[in-house]
């Protein structure tokens, strides 16, 4: 089936002349490094695109080829839609609320609701942008070192260093051959998941402060107020949880990270091998991974932040 899925998304690129590709709020290397990997591919191929993230490129990622080419919001016309590294319509963002569902959804989470036209679904991929590693060849598409920086910031920053518990022999087959076009492997490291800003070592200084642990369960907390004190101009966690999930002796990490008064960024991450948060994420509209998940709520931060705990510790058994 997934074979047949991307022989219609090779035709269907192949008849494609204006192209819009999006993927989440609050992007991650997968997210960014999946667009600019197909982005600047199908504009190698002659392709006008377009590519838009609600909140645009972080700082960890301004460094890569094309990233200052994307907007925040879509403009003009287009004549196919595409996601990357999207579980859910939704969390493409305002800009997106009125769109049609889009004609090619790509993505490995096996959260994902299969809202496109054409949906290709690797789950079992270590990252989206290990899955288009592997299929933008097949869609004629070249792979020049540009496009192989953004897809290796992906698996990069997926697999956090090739450290998760899901990274295969094929992953570290598909970093080698991005590397073969020249990429520098540590430099994309030590930029994506090493280098800090000292806005984000202050906002992580107000995290880990927070720290609390209980049943099994080990969480910190970032409110407003710390943001506005630290600096920090993003409004995710700045990766503190990759921090809290190195912490022992628990079996379930999350952060909870206020976005404006009423509204509470969760994330989870499982510390124990067999452990599945996805389930807990999808309880509260979110989704993700088994060893790593995200969702958004409304309502006030302890309100949120007391449910979650509570349901979290249920339907886990801790």
């Amino acid at each position: 089936m997934e074979n047949s899925i991307s022989f219609q998304i090779k035709d269907r690129l192949k008849k494609a002349k204006n192209v819009l590709i999006v993927s989440h709020v609050r992007p991650d290397g997968d997210a960014i490094g999946s667009l600019l990997g197909l982005g600047l591919a199908l504009q190698d191929a002659g392709r006008k695109v377009q590519m838009v993230l609600a909140d645009g490129v972080s700082s960890s990622f301004r460094h890569l080829e094309g990233s200052d080419q994307v907007r925040t919001a879509p403009e003009g016309e287009y004549d196919t839609f595409i996601t990357v590294d999207c579980a859910d319509f939704k969390r493409l963002g305002k800009p997106f609320e009125s769109f049609d569902p889009p004609d090619i959804n790509i993505d490995h989470h096996v959260t994902n609701e299969k809202f496109g036209r054409l949906n290709l679904i690797e789950a079992e991929k270590v990252a989206t942008a290990a899955l288009l590693t592997d299929h933008l060849p097949a869609w004629g598409l070249k792979i020049t070192r540009p496009i192989a920086a953004a897809l290796l910031t992906g698996i990069v920053t997926d697999t956090l260093g090739f450290r998760t518990s899901n990274i295969t022999p094929e992953a570290l087959r598909q970093a080698a051959t991005l590397m073969e076009t020249g990429v520098d492997l540590s430099e994309l490291y030590m930029r994506s998941l090493v280098r800090r800003s000292f806005a984000s070592a202050k906002y992580w200084g107000a995290g880990l402060s927070s720290l609390e642990s209980k049943h099994g369960m080990v969480w910190g907390t970032l409110a407003l107020a710390d943001r506005k004190h630290s600096g920090y101009s993003g409004n995710d966690d700045a990766d503190l949880i990759n921090l809290v999930s190195a912490i022992e002796g628990n079996k379930v990490g999350m952060i909870f990270v206020e976005q404006s008064e009423r509204r509470v960024k969760i994330s989870w991450r499982a510390l124990e091998a067999g452990m599945d948060v996805s389930q807990v994420a999808k309880h509260f509209g979110g989704g993700g991974h088994m060893a790593a998940a995200g969702a958004d709520m409304e309502g006030e931060l302890t309100e949120v932040k007391a449910q979650v705990l509570a349901k979290t510790r249920e339907l886990l058994g801790l």
